[in-house]
């Protein structure tokens, strides 16, 4: 079963169903529709739920549109989105970065 983390403050969102997409970049576990997934809470490293993936799609990170964030938390700004990516994944990230909109539904 593969692992994904989330920040803390997602896991409440992703338990009540408001959270059924993340982003991933550089994605280096090659996640699948089909994969089951273990759903970690980064800050304490505990299982909080597990999942299935149900879709999975691509695109460059300058090419996300509004129909990319139903189910994903919202941003101010498309800036303030590639700031937060660059603190997650660093300075390599950029409107060219590919990201897998992953969809999933809680088991």
């Amino acid at each position: 079963m593969k692992k994904l983390k989330f920040r803390h403050n997602l896991v409440e969102e992703i338990i009540a169903g408001r959270k059924t997409i993340t982003w991933r970049l550089f994605d280096d576990k090659d996640l699948r529709a089909g994969d089951k997934l273990e759903l970690l809470d980064s800050e304490s490293g505990e299982k909080f739920a597990e999942a299935e993936i149900v879709i999975v799609r691509e695109k460059k990170l300058g090419q996300i549109e509004g129909e990319d964030l139903k189910g994903h938390e919202k941003f101010g700004s498309k800036e303030e989105m590639l700031k937060m990516f660059k603190k997650y994944y660093g300075e390599k990230v950029d409107w060219n970065t590919t990201v897998k909109i992953i969809e999933f539904k809680l088991l």
